[in-house]
C-alpha cells in the first residue's frame, strides 16, 4: 500500500513544462503625420486661347463674300466676309436727303424768324428735326461700315459658320478667330465645393490625351464668379506655358493641389481609411502599435476624404495598423511586416 503512494503522487502533480506562446499576428502599419492642409482636385476641360472672338454682322442681309476657311491664318484688319450693301446704300441715300432738307428748313426759318415772320417755337421745331436727321444719317453710316467683317487680331480662323449666299441675322456668329499671341488656357468646370478650395496662383498638372503621360505645368489665373445654371459647375481657368503644338478645342485633364475643404481644416491628420475600425459621429477607433502590442485607441473623427480618414488625437509619428487590423484584438501581440518583402503567390501554389 505504501509502495503505491509515490506513483499516485506523481500522477496527480501539475505539469510544469512551459506552454508554447501563440505567434504574433503579422500586420501592416503607417506612421501618422501632422495635420495637412492640402488635397487634390481634378477635372476635365477644354483648351482655348484666352482671346477667342465670335464675329457677327450688326445688321442682317445676304452674305455675298466669305474670304476665309477654318484653319486659315489672318492678319489684323483683313477683310473676312461681306453682306450685300444695296439696302444699306439706299437707306444712306434716304437719310442723306432727309438731312439736307432739314438743314434747308432751318436756314429758311432762321431768316424768317430774324424778320419776325415765324415764331421761336417753329424755329425750335426745325432745329429738333435737324438733330433727328443727323442722328439717322450717322446711324446709317455706322451700319454701312458693318457691311464688311474684318479681323480684329492677327491669328487663325477657328470656325466658319456660314456660306456665301446665306441670309444672316444680326448677331449671328459667322466666324470665330483666335489670337495666337494670347496664352493657351484650360477652362476647367468644377463643382462649387471644389472650386471654393481653389485660389488664383495654385499650381496644376495638365495632361492632354494626344501627349500620352507627359504632364504640363499650369497656374490658376482666374476663378468663375457664377455657376452654370444647368450643371452648377464653376469654371476655373488654368494658364499653360507656351505649347504651339496644342490646339484650341483639345480635351485635357488637370490635377490641382488645393486646400482641404473648410469644414475639414483644423487639427485633423490623414490616415488610410482601412485603419478605422469603427466610427460614429465625431468619434472613431484605431489600433495603435505600442511596443509590438496592438492598443485600441479612441480618436476624433472628421469624416472620410477619398481613400483617407481624417482623425485627431494621435501623436505625430504614432503608428496605426492598416492591413490586418480586423484580425487583431486589443492587447494582442503583433509583428510588423513590410508588404514589399512578402513572398508572392503564384497560381496553383498550395
Amino acid at each position: 500500500m505504501s509502495a503505491t503512494l509515490p506513483l499516485l503522487a506523481g500522477c496527480g502533480g501539475k505539469d510544469k513544462t512551459p506552454k508554447a506562446q501563440a505567434p504574433a499576428t503579422p500586420v501592416e502599419a503607417v506612421a501618422v503625420s501632422g495635420p495637412k492642409s492640402e488635397a487634390q482636385v481634378s477635372g476635365t476641360g477644354t483648351l482655348e486661347r484666352r482671346r477667342e472672338m465670335a464675329l457677327s454682322f450688326r445688321i442682317g442681309g445676304v452674305l455675298t463674300r466669305m474670304a476665309v476657311e477654318a484653319g486659315d491664318s489672318v492678319r489684323a484688319g483683313q477683310a473676312l466676309a461681306a453682306i450685300d450693301p444695296a439696302n444699306l446704300e439706299a437707306r444712306q441715300q434716304q437719310t442723306s436727303a432727309d438731312l439736307e432738307r432739314a438743314r434747308r428748313d432751318v436756314e429758311r426759318d432762321r431768316t424768317l424768324f430774324d424778320k419776325g415772320y415765324v415764331s421761336r417755337q417753329r424755329l425750335d421745331d426745325r432745329l429738333s428735326a435737324l438733330k433727328a436727321a443727323e442722328a439717322a444719317y450717322s446711324s446709317t453710316s455706322f451700319d454701312r461700315r458693318w457691311a464688311q467683317l474684318t479681323s480684329p487680331v492677327s491669328g487663325v480662323v477657328l470656325a466658319r459658320n456660314a456660306q456665301a449666299g446665306e441670309v444672316v441675322q444680326p448677331g449671328q456668329v459667322v466666324l470665330k478667330v483666335a489670337d495666337l499671341t494670347s496664352p493657351l488656357v484650360l477652362r476647367l468646370p468644377l463643382s462649387a465645393r471644389d472650386a471654393g478650395r481653389v485660389r488664383v496662383g495654385d499650381a496644376a498638372r495638365v495632361r492632354v490625351a494626344e501627349m500620352g503621360e507627359q504632364a504640363l505645368n499650369g497656374t490658376v489665373t482666374r476663378l468663375g464668379e457664377a455657376a452654370d445654371t444647368r450643371t452648377g459647375a464653376v469654371t476655373v481657368e488654368i494658364e499653360l506655358s507656351g505649347r504651339p503644338d496644342l490646339r484650341s478645342g483639345q480635351i485635357a485633364s488637370a490635377e490641382l493641389s488645393v486646400r482641404t475643404a473648410p469644414e475639414r481644416t483644423g487639427a485633423f491628420a490623414r490616415i488610410p481609411a482601412e485603419a478605422v475600425l469603427e466610427a460614429e459621429g465625431a468619434r472613431a477607433f484605431v489600433l495603435r502599435l505600442d511596443g509590438g502590442i496592438a492598443r485600441r485607441t479612441a480618436v476624433g473623427f472628421g469624416g472620410f476624404d477619398g481613400d483617407d480618414a481624417l482623425v485627431s488625437g494621435l501623436a505625430d509619428g504614432a503608428q496605426v495598423i492598416t492591413a490586418g487590423a480586423g484580425f487583431v484584438g486589443d492587447g494582442e501581440k503583433v509583428r510588423l511586416v513590410d508588404p514589399a518583402k512578402l513572398p508572392s503567390t503564384t497560381a496553383g501554389s498550395r
